[in-house]
């Protein structure tokens, strides 16, 4: 797929093919594609070091790509990079807010870099602020903000000059998770409200589950990519345990009427369509009095581990650094 193969009027907010971004031998961005459509939240989940924040940069028009391209709301972000960056708005990982100036004023800085029109800019300040709910606090010092304040503030920011595409890298790290599911509620109306396409980056499941689509990425590659639900639905069935007066009965008497069922060191495993429905019929299967009952259907941590053969890993950003090479870049 190429972007000339395309009709224009369908052309995906983000377009990739083919990219890689090596440092030496390391393969940081391995050979990845995929197609972002327009109004589409889609995520990048994975561990600390597996490609995200690389894919962002290159997105953004920070790095350079090793080989393959990419077009981010029809623009390529090698030759056309200024481009690239009037459509885009970028909420880092770490603040990158001015906190002694107030919300208002730290908009206005940002609408000068930007060149939004001088007509326009208290109009759209209201309106941004109005919607991440800030609207009461626009002549208020940002030092005085939470942290998920100050995240929705950034989030204004980012949508000031009304972006194609909203890139998140890791935009929730360090906030608790009330504040983290307010924050969602405002990036998703924003896109259903203003239609930004919202490509995020995160190691946290829950997260993930905001999205349309989720491409999980592990040491440069996709490893897979779909809705969460049918993500889900590939790594297999619900699974139902049992812990009985005799395991071993229940285990001979489930396997007789045709489950497939396994022991374990504290009852029966079974692996079942419907988990919740089932667990009437597999009592009486059993035969024997049921003590405990346990069902777990299929999240994204089976799903993870599924496709990369090992648990998701969180550690350190590089969102600071992101921040200020976008800043630098925008001010050249």
């Amino acid at each position: 797929m190429t972007v000339s193969d395309l009709d224009p009027q369908s052309v995906p907010s983000v377009l990739v093919e083919r990219l890689s971004k090596h440092f030496g031998e390391l393969a940081a961005v391995d050979d990845i594609s995929f197609a972002v459509p327009q109004g589409e939240v889609f995520a990048f989940l994975g561990p600390n070091g597996a490609g995200k924040t690389t894919t962002i940069r290159i997105l953004c028009t920070l790095a350079r790509p090793t080989s393959g391209r990419a077009i981010v709301a029809g623009h390529d972000v090698v030759t056309q990079p200024t481009s690239v960056r009037r459509h885009i708005g970028l909420v880092f990982q770490d603040q990158t807010l001015d906190e002694q100036l107030t919300a208002t004023e730290n908009l206005r800085f940002h609408a000068v870099l930007y060149g939004v029109a001088r007509e326009t800019v208290q109009s759209r300040i209201d309106q941004v602020l109005e919607l991440v709910g800030l609207a009461d606090r626009a002549t208020e010092l940002v030092s005085n903000f939470s942290g998920g304040m100050a995240r929705r503030l950034e989030i204004a920011r980012a949508l000031l000059h009304t972006p194609n595409v909203l890139f998140l890298d890791e935009p929730t790290v360090g906030l608790d998770p009330q504040t983290r599911a307010r924050m969602w509620e405002d990036v998703l109306r924003l896109r259903d409200e203003e239609g930004v396409t919202i490509f995020f980056t995160t190691h946290y499941m829950d997260e993930a589950e905001y999205a349309d689509r989720i491409a999980i990425i592990d040491q440069g590659k996709i490893a897979a990519l779909d809705s969460p639900a049918a993500l889900k639905a590939a790594v297999g069935q619900d699974t139902v345990r049992l812990n009985t007066a005799d395991d071993d009965a229940a285990l001979d008497a489930l396997t007789a009427a045709r489950y497939r069922s396994t022991p374990t060191n504290d009852g029966v495993v079974v692996h079942v369509d419907d988990g919740a429905r089932a667990v009437p019929t597999l009592i009486d299967a059993t035969g024997v009095s049921v003590r405990q009952v346990t069902v777990h259907q299929p999240d994204l941590d089976d799903v993870f581990m599924h496709f990369t053969g090992r648990e998701i890993r969180s550690g350190g950003a590089e969102g600071l650094s992101l921040a200020r090479r976008f800043m630098a870049a925008r001010r050249r």
